[in-house]
């Protein structure tokens, strides 16, 4: 008995390459298919487009957009048929999105957008700007029209706009027969994906749920009722990041969303959630830098707008931590070794407090840091800040010893850094804290602060016991 494995359209997964394959071996698109693509745009070959397209997964045409010029994206999102469109359209990065959806005729976009399920329409339109939403959305049906505009009426990073309105309800009095009797006699009125059948009350508030293959292998006179399971209900203003952490802490494939009064409004899937984790995960990773997911699609000056400013910050706390090396300028003078070691003391801390920091802003953000076990994780990395700090501190005390021959410079740049990865630890953890507690974003401004700190404290720590010690 031999069992195929599915793979995604167009990807050829044998050890011999197929020279047609679009795809390396990691599923990214190879730089010869790219050019390929890029030669057929700047010769207007339509024909070679399409053929070059066809097999492609939506997926993949996004990943494809990313690799080219705005230019290049106009030419190929003409040659997409508008179900293709539809498909690759939510993929696409925000900030390539919005370019793409510049070129793409309101007509051409409003059949596109009929093909997608509410809440990724609503994605899309949310992207568009004013005049062109407006002939969109006059464009498509009085029904679709109606959902994508209930979606946006909801606030940005709710659940209510994550959703989707189709969904699958049940009346209580069902049984398993007449629920797949409904299901079979809907047919393209059915939502394209759903797991679960909501049992719901007389004024639709949802009492239960039916996962769909517990409903196949009942028999047909089996109430719905004694077959439903207690459900997870989101209500419409939930928060993504919480709606997310609901997912993930109780393993859930869907579950349906509520309006205030709790009436079953629509439902989230796995699907969906997934997209969010894994874009609050990138957003809070890039922060850390300074930077945003955005920058992928934009131009240069987009760019600079977006990284200049923490850079200004930065510069500002850069200054403040010179002022404290120009306190000691006598003493540095007095011995270049000063000079030549202090580097290394807020190298060392600013690496100690970008470790702590990273480990405080993911537990914030899954939960797993809060008021109620600070005290404990502080103290931990106070334990592993001193830990770290006296193995560091020795090992570095003995460089210096053998480099330039003074026990008491080895002294003091050992204790300046056992101070500065202490210092490093509890800047890494309590600041993230913090800003949190003042509902700011620990990921955007806590990095600056760390850095501040860890080199005020190293310089002064070290030219301070300089001082005292060897001067």
């Amino acid at each position: 008995m031999s069992i195929e494995t599915a793979r995604p359209p167009g990807l050829n997964l044998d050890v011999a390459a197929d020279p047609n394959d679009p795809h390396r071996d990691d599923y990214a698109l190879s730089a010869a298919f790219v050019e390929k693509v890029v030669d057929a745009a700047d010769a207007g070959d339509a024909a070679r487009l399409a053929e070059l397209l066809h097999e492609l997964h939506p997926a993949d045409i996004a990943d494809l957009m990313g690799f080219l010029t705005a230019e290049h994206r106009s030419v190929v999102v003409q040659s997409l048929p508008p179900e293709v469109l539809a498909e690759t359209l939510p993929e696409l990065d925000d900030g390539i999105r919005e370019q793409v959806l510049e070129r793409v005729p309101h007509l051409t976009l409003a059949t596109a957008l009929q093909e997608l399920d509410s809440d990724d329409a609503a994605a899309v339109v949310e992207d568009l700007e004013d005049d062109q939403r407006e002939r969109v959305l006059a464009a498509m049906p009085e029904v679709d029209r109606a959902a994508i505009e209930s979606s946006l009426g909801y606030a940005e990073d709710t659940a209510g706009r994550l959703m989707q309105r189709e969904v699958m309800a049940a009346p209580q009095f069902w049984t398993v027969g007449d629920t797949i009797d409904h299901l079979r006699s809907q047919g393209d009125d059915l939502p394209e994906l759903f797991f679960d059948i909501y049992v719901v009350d007389p004024v639709n508030r949802p009492i239960g749920g039916v996962p769909v293959s517990r409903l196949l292998r009942a028999r047909r006179d089996v109430p719905l009722t004694e077959l439903m399971e207690p459900i997870n209900e989101i209500v419409v203003g939930q928060d993504q990041e919480e709606v997310a952490y609901v997912f993930e802490k109780y393993h859930l494939i869907s579950a349906p969303v509520v309006d205030s009064a709790g009436r079953l409004v629509g439902q989230l899937t796995v699907d969906d959630i997934v997209n969010i984790i894994q874009e609050e995960n990138r957003e809070d990773i890039l922060r850390l830098a300074g930077v945003s997911d955005e920058d992928r699609g934009s131009n240069v000056m987009g760019v600079v707008r977006s990284r200049i400013p923490w850079l200004v910050i930065n510069l500002g706390t850069a200054v403040m931590a010179s002022l404290v090396i120009g306190q000691f300028a006598d003493q540095i003078e007095a011995l270049v070794a000063l000079a030549i070691l202090m580097p290394i003391v807020a190298s060392i801390g600013g690496n100690a407090g970008t470790q702590a920091l990273t480990v405080a802003v993911r537990s914030l953000a899954s939960r797993e840091l809060s008021a109620a076990n600070a005290l404990r994780i502080v103290g931990r990395e106070v334990g592993v800040g001193l830990t770290n700090g006296l193995t560091i501190g020795v090992l570095l005390a003995i460089i210096a010893g053998v480099w330039f021959g003074r026990a008491d410079l080895s002294l003091v740049i050992g204790l300046a850094v056992l101070i500065n990865i202490l210092a490093a630890a509890l800047a890494g953890t309590l600041i993230p804290l913090l800003l949190d507690r003042l509902d700011r974003d620990p990921a955007v401004s806590s990095p600056v602060f760390v850095s501040w700190i860890t080199d005020v404290v190293g310089f002064l720590s070290f030219l301070g016991l300089a001082t005292l010690i060897l001067l």
